[in-house]
Formats: structure tokens, sequence, C-alpha cells
């Protein structure tokens, strides 16, 4: 596991160095989601969430997400899961908006490994996309699909600043790499990275806020063009049991 993390973290500092002297363009955003866990039993359950993403300057929507996935509770530190997504991704410029949404269909499949260490816990999360862009151009939809896969780690640190019965307070920090695959990608293989910290409260058993903040760096199909983006996002969790 040290030399995942050695590894990791030497593709970051990599990928950071190459896009010093790169196009940047720099926006703003607002992310509000909605995050539903049905808890089936002791083994399985069922997430879902509602992402709805926009620009702040100047206002205009950039996309919509609804995503649901099964994930299975393989011990107390192993857990898998699988699932689809929707994207309706109305635009990445906010100065530059269309008549229509793109739409966009993922499948998807991971797998997370957690460790306790007193009041921290970190968690690794390996996941792979498999994206079918809808295809598009200037004026409109066109036939057909274009397809891509994306392989995301993630490695996360929780710290437990108290917990009272079903009430808790707890600071969260996670670096993200992404990157593309297969024949369409060409000079884009470094898709994003992703840097959030945030504050989640649990009010009770099966309500949670958090609110945090995600630097999401990402490179544009071009391999000359780049994201910066800051975001603050808001997150309204709530657990199910049946």
């Amino acid at each position: 596991m040290k030399f995942i993390h050695t590894l990791f973290l030497f593709l970051t500092c990599c990928f950071l160095q190459a896009q010093t002297e790169k196009n940047i363009d720099h926006q703003s955003l607002l992310w509000t989601r909605y995050y539903n866990i049905l808890t089936l039993n002791n083994k399985w359950s069922l997430h879902s969430e509602f992402d709805n993403r926009i620009f702040l300057n100047p206002v205009e929507q950039n996309l919509f997400v609804l995503r649901m996935h099964s994930r299975y509770k393989i011990n107390n530190d192993w857990d898998i899961g699988a699932g689809v997504a929707y994207f309706s991704v109305a635009t990445q410029v906010p100065e530059q908006t269309f008549h229509f949404d793109i739409p966009e269909y993922r499948i998807q499949q991971d797998i997370s490994w957690k460790q306790n260490l007193g009041k921290v816990t970190l968690s690794n999360r390996f996941q792979i996309e498999e994206r079918f862009f809808h295809n598009a151009n200037k004026a409109g939809l066109l036939s057909g699909t274009t397809f891509v896969w994306r392989f995301r780690y993630r490695l996360q640190a929780d710290y437990n600043f108290w917990k009272k019965e079903n009430q808790y307070l707890k600071a969260i920090l996670y670096d993200e790499l992404m990157v593309n695959g297969g024949e369409n990608i060409v000079k884009n293989t470094f898709d994003q990275n992703r840097i959030y910290v945030a504050l989640q409260y649990g009010i009770n058993k099966n309500i949670t806020l958090e609110l945090g903040y995600l630097n999401s760096f990402q490179q544009r199909a071009n391999g000359v063009d780049f994201f910066n983006r800051d975001i603050i996002r808001f997150t309204f969790f709530h657990k199910i049991t049946l």
C-alpha cells in the first residue's frame, strides 16, 4: 500500500509540473447534492444521488447528474460497488451556452478499503468508468456515441472531532487522480486531479450535512487547455434502513 501511495503522489506531481505552462481557464462553481443511502441488510445497500452544478460568474447551468449504484460490504474494511449514471451537460464554459444539453451515460465499478487509526480513518478507492458521450457539434446533437475509459484513485482521510450517540462532527480531506484510456483518447490521458476538504455534521442517524471546498484541475481534449475550478460543494445525506 505504501508503494501505491508513493506512485500516486509521484504521478500527481508529474502531471502538475507538466501543466504549469498551459492555457488555464479559471472558473467558480456551486455543487448541490442529495445523496440517499438505502440499507437493505447488513451486507447490501443502494445509493442514489442527484447532483446539480452551476457556474457562479456568470451564473449558468453546468450539468445535472443522476447516479445509482449498489454496494456490497465484504467485511468491516472492504466493500465493492457497481452502478450507472446519467449526466446532462449544458456547457463547460459559462460564456458559451447552447440551446441543447449533451447526454453522457456511465457504467462504474469500484472497490474501497479503509483503515481506522484512532480518530483518523484512511480510505482508498479504485474506480473504473465506462463513459458514453452522445456525439454533438455546436449546432446540436448528432447520431451515435463516443466511448472512453476512465480510471480513478482516491486517497481520503477522515478526522473525528467528536461523536455523541447518533451525532458527530468530522473533517474530510482527499486527493483523487483520474486518468483516461481508450482509442478515442489522443492528447488527454491525464483527465483531472481533485483536492477536497470539508466538514461533515451528523444531525442524527438518518440526516448528515456536508460543506466543503473542491479544487479540480482538468485537462481538455486538445491537451493544451485546462480548467482550474474552485468549487463549493454542499451535500444532504439521507439514510433509510429497511
